[in-house]
């Protein structure tokens, strides 16, 4: 390819075989390096033995900290070494230092903190109680990040902070995870066990994992308030419980009813939503449903026809639950169908059951375009039918009874499996010529999440809460601007989800958790009446019963309800009950309402909308000022962190490092089954081949919280942690550099860093205004709660800025002979590192901690904890010091690609000429700043058409104002780089026609396989890429000779 060629390119091509060039030109200095090595006089047996002391010095220092011991007694503050150690490392780094931060009482807020203050002057929070299920996992990770960083950023900025944790019960996942193993462990259940001794082995359990939860949150470095530490079966959130339900029972807000729940027939109780997964199926699916040997067909519409009594006419429907049509209590039609008018008011004969079928008219539920315009109806059993059920007062037959079996009222099908009886009622259909066909049906299926049953729509009594005012308000006060919902994006969900309220189903047939505090009440004598009553004891219950039925209370007998409350109803309560509510408590008064609440998005309604109403309903005040909603965490491949897929991943594998070995006994220890055991396992083979390596608390929180950007689900790779590991031992080594240039008894001073300022060094002064620039950024993104653009912009300063460009620059100057620049710098280098540290608090408390320590001078406040965060000041902003060095960044930036381009090795010190546009320009340019970042020769600035550089430049253009010239002349053999060139260039060529000889043969098109086609054809184009780039490269060499 010609010049004219490569120059009539597009411009983006262009730019990337610049770049392909540069990458080829920096390869071929390496291996030539390396060739001119191998030639060169072997190196003394000193220089050797030398390398390898400092080597297995490197090597021992390494081992001394992965067999770091903590001999700082527990909660005393930290022993230090005189020395820091030569690298980071997070396990010695992040010791000691909670325990310590416990001690002084940093994470304590007390009631008598707020007397005089207002909701202005503090934050306070509650955790998201996790569920006592085992361990945490990233999720609870990535929320321990945010809350925590939120804390302890505005602790520093002096408001009474606190953030109180607490443990959630979670009745049916507990019972669940504790029934599965007694099963593997034992060979029991619950009922072996009896009601009593199971609730005690749950008990047990929870002592067990809820201490681990704890060991978690605080090697996390969560700076909760353990002294208020919570669990929502305590005996005061007990008693809170049982207040909230009489008072919603005395205000006609619960009711016992009789309605339609999600049931699961493994669980055997009544489950939410949230514990409901809505899988798509495509059409004819067999899949595995417990309970059942064979495996089920979904995504089938069948089709069969119900005769008209007393007419030749039959009506045909259709349904994906064939086995419901015993259930059947009417078929319904539009009423303004022309096809079935005449037969509204008739009836149906059932073929199974001595049950006649009317046939009604319903425009609600009757779609009469769809399909054949007739619908089945079935009240017990659907939802739609159940409401159709109830307008039309048709009777509800329940055919499934709480095990998933066809009850009584199946006829012939009595004791089958439900999908079994599905499989029977089809024949005999079809043995009785009603069966009308079957055709493919897409669809959703509900599954419990906790069992993997098909969750069954079941007729069962239950506790009710009516829902609909409460909702009202609730939807208000974000309407209103009262509440705010972070992200935004968030509030149409909120108002989508309250403004189409359903009442809410509290009751659980199960046995651990809050025991519902509603009796059964009747008497001994005759004629005997039984109520429903309810108590905050049982005496208060009796009294209640004993006033209803007028009868005295020794003549009352009660049975206490055996189910237990929704996991959700106390929960609820969560952030006014920890502070004592029913009590008017000191606390209550001075930390209720809250300041925020922060949680997953996936719970916005499921517990967000239910505390916001309780709290409302029960204290008339809106429980928090704003909800803040996290990103959920996958994995890398987008899949959920789910323990049923065993790729949860415990923070302390992340911040301790795990073997593939270790990760694998977790599996194996799991209640999952044999075979998904073995998925799990090849999955973890292929995602952590090596194991996870040790990442520290720091960076995994870091690494987490640079996800934060407000936006989707969070695909988290171990890796990017690893990548924030990295940034901490920059922070280390940087800090342990920028000290070296501090001498031990060097005290900083406000007059010393004025002093500085009026120096003006344009380094400093620069440094100094990104310094106050950066703080104004993070502190807009505190907030904003967007802690992902608040990692960046501090990430930014320290990597880019401070380490990048001011450690560099510094240099000459700690070098020099000048003490008057060299106390101003090292004024403002403590004063970027202090503010650059306490920056960094929020996100990575314990290295900042560790920094903050070894800085020298007095060490006031005592704690990086409470020391001041750092803030903008209007009198730090230098506008032309960043003007110079913006002007002069361009044009380092420029010659170091230059120099990578021709492959000049970093020691190569070539003279620069950098031309201006104008004077103006040109003054910009400070050339001992370019010297020291590039490690060039002389730098000249002048002014374009006025200065001229000398041949046998590297030409680049940098942007409208400038251009830099790199003198090559000296350092580059331009014939010799010439013939290497066009000889790989040549080599590249008869690769590309090796190619088209293979890829023009007879049959080539048709005998090899689409994919190796695919490859040769991209190879191909590669290799011709490559001849050009050297071809391009070349004819450059050629220009500098002429």
């Amino acid at each position: 390819m010609s010049q004219e060629e490569k120059d009539a390119l597009p411009l983006s091509r262009r730019k990337k075989l610049e770049k392909q060039l540069a990458a080829l030109r920096k390869k071929q200095a390496k291996a030539a390096a390396a060739a001119n090595r191998a030639q060169a006089t072997p190196k003394k047996d000193g220089a050797t033995s030398d390398k390898k002391k400092k080597k297995a010095a490197a090597q021992a220092a390494a081992d001394a900290m992965a067999n770091f011991v903590n001999n700082t007694p527990a909660g005393d503050k930290k022993i230090l070494d005189d020395v820091m150690a030569p690298t980071y490392h997070p396990r010695a780094v992040e010791s000691a230092w909670y325990e310590w931060w416990e001690k002084q009482g940093y994470f304590h807020a007390d009631a008598k903190d707020m007397e005089g203050k207002g909701p202005e002057d503090a934050f306070i929070m509650v955790i998201p109680p996790p569920n006592v299920t085992g361990s945490l996992h990233l999720g609870h990770a990535l929320m321990c990040a945010v809350e925590d960083a939120l804390a302890r950023y505005h602790r520093m900025h002096g408001k009474v902070t606190m953030w109180l944790p607490g443990v959630d019960h979670a009745g049916i996942a507990t019972q669940a995870v504790v029934e599965k193993q007694l099963k593997k462990e034992r060979g029991i259940d619950r009922h072996a066990l009896g009601r009593d001794g199971f609730v005690k082995q749950v008990w047990d359990w929870k002592t067990e994992y809820g201490g681990k939860i704890v060991h978690q949150l605080r090697r996390i470095g969560s700076s909760l308030d353990w002294e208020r530490e919570e669990f929502t079966m305590s005996d005061k959130l007990n008693n809170a419980v049982r207040e909230a339900f009489v008072k919603f029972y005395d205000d006609g807000l619960i009711y016992r009813d009789t309605r339609l729940v999600n049931w699961s027939s493994t669980l055997h109780t009544a489950i939410s939503d949230i514990e409901v997964d809505n899988i798509e199926i495509e059409a004819f699916t067999k899949r595995k449903v417990p309970g059942h040997e064979d495996l089920i067909e979904f995504g089938v519409l069948t089709n069969f026809a119900y005769k008209v009594d007393g007419l030749d006419e039959e009506l045909v429907v259709a349904t994906t639950r064939l086995e419901t049509m015993l259930g059947d209590t009417a078929v319904a039609v539009h009423p303004d169908d022309p096809r079935y008018k005449h037969l509204i008011g008739k009836n149906l004969i059932h073929p199974f059951v001595d049950r006649k079928l009317p046939i009604i008219a319903d425009g609600e539920l009757v779609d009469m375009s769809f399909g054949t315009g007739a619908v089945k109806v079935t009240p017990a059993h659907d939802p739609n039918d159940f409401a159709c059920g109830r307008r039309n007062g048709l009777p509800e037959v329940t055919i499934i009874n709480l095990d998933g079996d066809i009850n009584e009222n199946g006829g012939k099908f009595n004791g089958m499996k439900r999908y079994v009886a599905r499989v029977e009622v089809e024949k005999e259909l079809a043995g009785m010529d009603l069966l009308r066909g079957k055709e493919p049906n897409a669809m959703s299926l509900p599954v419990c999440s906790r069992s993997g049953d098909v969750v069954e729509p079941l007729l069962i009594p239950q506790w009710w809460v009516n829902c609909k005012e409460l909702a009202k308000r609730s939807a208000d006060a974000v309407r209103n601007s009262d509440l705010e919902v972070v992200p935004s994006q968030f509030q149409d969900t909120w108002f989508r989800w309250l403004d189409n309220i359903r009442d809410w189903c509290i009751s659980r047939q199960l046995w651990w958790g809050h025991r519902i505090p509603a009796y059964e009440a009747s008497t001994d004598g005759a004629p005997s009446e039984t109520i429903w009553v309810v108590g905050r004891t049982e005496a208060e219950a009796r009294e209640r019963a004993a006033a209803r039925l007028n009868v005295v209370t020794d003549a009352i007998k009660l049975k206490q309800d055996e189910d237990v409350l929704d996991t959700w109803f106390s929960s609820g309560l969560f952030p006014f009950s920890v502070f004592g509510w029913p009590e008017k408590t000191k606390d209550l008064e001075a930390f209720y309402p809250t300041t925020l609440l922060e949680t997953g998005h996936d719970i916005l309604f499921f517990w967000v909308a239910r505390m916001v109403m309780m709290g409302i309903g029960l204290t008339g005040k809106l429980p928090f000022k704003t909800v803040l909603l996290h990103s959920l965490v996958r994995d890398k491949k987008g899949r959920k962190m789910s323990k049923s897929l065993g790729n949860v991943i415990d923070p302390l594998e992340v911040i301790n490092g795990a073997t593939l070995n270790e990760l694998s006994e977790k599996i194996k220890k799991s209640n999952l089954p044999a075979k998904e055991i073995q998925r799990a396992i090849a999955d973890q083979k292929e995602d952590y081949p090596g194991g996870i390596p040790e990442c520290g608390a720091d960076a995994l929180r870091i690494g987490l919280l640079a996800y934060m950007t407000q936006g989707g689900d969070i695909n988290l790779d171990v890796a990017r942690v690893i990548g924030y590991r990295n940034f901490c031992n920059k922070l280390w080594n940087a800090t342990k550099f920028a000290l070296g240039n501090l001498e031990k008894d060097f005290v900083f001073s406000n007059n010393g860093l004025q002093g500085a300022i009026e120096l003006g060094e344009t380094l400093d002064l620069w440094i100094l205004s990104r310094l106050n620039a950066t703080c104004a950024e993070v502190n807009d993104a505190f907030v904003a709660y967007n802690l992902g653009d608040a990692v960046s912009i501090a990430y930014r300063f320290w990597m880019s800025e401070l380490c990048g460009i001011y450690l560099e620059g510094l240099k000459p100057v700690m070098r020099g002979e000048d003490e008057g620049k060299k106390t101003a710098a090292k004024m403002v280098l403590f004063e970027c590192l202090s503010a650059g540290i306490r920056m960094l608090h929020p996100m990575i408390p314990f290295v900042t901690e560790e920094l903050y320590q070894r800085l020298p001078g007095p060490t006031v406040p005592e704690s990086i904890c409470i020391a001041p965060f750092p803030k903008q000041s209007e009198s730090r902003h230098f506008e032309a010091a960043e003007l110079r060095l913006e002007s002069t960044m361009k044009n380092v930036q420029a010659i170091r690609a230059v120099k990578a381009e021709y492959g000049l090795k970093p020691s190569s010190a070539p003279e620069v000429f950098i031309l201006a546009a104008d004077e103006e320009a040109a003054k910009r340019i400070v050339p001992q700043y370019v010297e020291t970042l590039t490690s060039c020769g002389k730098t000249t600035a002048g002014i374009s058409g006025v200065t001229e550089p000398p041949n046998g430049a590297a030409v680049t253009v940098v942007d409208e104002k400038y251009e830099v010239h790199v003198i090559l002349t000296g350092l580059v053999d331009f014939e010799s780089e010439i013939t290497k060139l066009e000889a790989a260039a040549s080599e590249k060529g008869m690769l590309v026609e090796e190619y088209d000889k293979k890829m023009s043969a007879e049959g080539y098109e048709s005998r090899v396989p689409e994919k190796v086609r695919c490859k040769n054809t991209k190879t191909r184009e590669k290799y011709i890429l490559e001849k050009a780039n050297l071809e391009l490269l070349a004819e450059r060499f050629r220009k500098l000779l002429r």
